[in-house]
C-alpha cells in the first residue's frame, strides 16, 4: 500500500508517519502545502491512500484537485466539528478528528484495506465539502473562555485577555495581558482544536502567540524569528525555523 500525508504542520505529519509505521503501513511521502503538492502530482504516479488535511498554509487543499485529477482514496485528517464529519462521511470519505487517536487511525486504516478498489468521483465531493464548509452553519465555535483553580477558587479568563500559551515543566500556562501566569488543565495539542486561528499561532512547541500581543519581531539566529510580547518576559519567545514561513503568512 502507498500513501501519502498532506499536512502543513510539519510536526503533525511526522507524528502521523509513526503512528502509520506502528501499523506496518509505509508513507511514501509527506507535502506541506497546495503548491507543492499540485507539483508532486504532475510528477509522480499517484498513491493508493492519501491523508488530507483540509486547511494547509497556502489554501485550502480542495485547490490541489481543481488542478490535478486525482484517483486515490482520501482519509481527512481535519479539526471541524462533527456536523461537517458527517457529511464527509455521506460522501464516503473517511476522516480522523485531531488529534488522531491511534484506535480510530488504526480501524480507518483497516477499513481502507477491506474496501475494494472503486472509482470516485473526488471532484464532486470535494465540490460538495467546499460548499458545505463555506457555509454558515459550519462556522467553527471556538473557546471563549478558559478556568482555572486558584486555591479553593475557581476563576474564567476570557481567551482575549491571554498572551501567550507556554509549556513548562510538563504543565501548560495561560500568560495574560496583566503579567500573570495560570496553570491549565489541558495540553498545547488540545488548544489546536480550541483557539481561533486568525488570532492564535503555535510558534514552536513550547508557545502558542496572540497576534494583539506582539510588540515588535527581530531578526535571531538560525534563520529564526524572535517575538517581543506586551507583557512576558520570562523567557525568550523564539519562533522555530520551520514554522517562520507560515508565521509571516499568519501574519498577513
Amino acid at each position: 500500500m502507498n500513501v501519502l500525508i498532506i499536512e502543513d504542520e510539519k510536526p503533525a505529519a511526522r507524528r502521523l508517519n509513526r503512528m502509520l509505521e506502528k501499523l506496518g503501513v509505509n508513507v511514501s511521502q509527506m507535502l506541506h502545502s497546495v503548491e507543492e503538492s499540485i507539483d508532486w502530482f504532475q510528477k509522480n504516479t499517484h498513491p493508493d491512500l492519501i491523508f488530507l488535511d483540509i486547511q494547509l498554509s497556502d489554501g485550502l487543499s480542495f485547490e490541489i484537485f481543481d488542478a490535478v485529477k486525482v484517483d486515490s482514496s482520501i482519509i481527512f485528517t481535519t479539526a471541524f466539528d462533527e456536523y461537517a464529519l458527517q457529511a464527509f462521511k455521506l460522501n464516503s470519505v473517511d476522516y480522523l478528528l485531531k488529534p488522531i487517536d491511534d484506535e480510530e487511525l488504526s480501524h480507518a486504516v483497516e477499513q481502507f484495506k477491506s474496501q475494494a478498489p472503486k472509482d470516485q468521483n473526488v471532484k464532486l465531493n470535494f465540490e460538495d465539502i467546499k460548499k458545505l464548509l463555506s457555509a454558515s452553519p459550519v462556522e467553527r465555535d471556538y473557546k471563549k473562555r478558559f478556568t482555572v483553580k486558584i486555591g479553593q477558587h475557581l476563576k474564567m479568563i476570557a481567551v482575549d485577555e491571554i498572551e501567550c500559551f507556554y509549556s513548562e515543566n510538563k504543565g501548560t500556562y495561560a500568560h495574560t495581558v496583566d503579567g500573570r501566569n495560570y496553570l491549565l488543565d489541558t495540553s498545547l495539542e488540545n488548544l489546536e482544536n480550541e483557539l481561533e486561528p486568525a488570532t492564535f499561532f503555535r510558534i514552536s512547541r513550547k508557545f502558542y502567540i496572540n497576534i494583539n500581543a506582539i510588540k515588535d519581531i527581530i531578526s535571531y539566529t538560525n534563520s529564526r524569528l524572535q517575538l517581543k510580547l506586551n507583557s512576558y518576559k520570562e523567557t525568550e519567545v523564539i519562533v522555530a525555523r520551520e514554522r517562520v514561513k507560515d508565521f509571516k503568512l499568519w501574519l498577513e
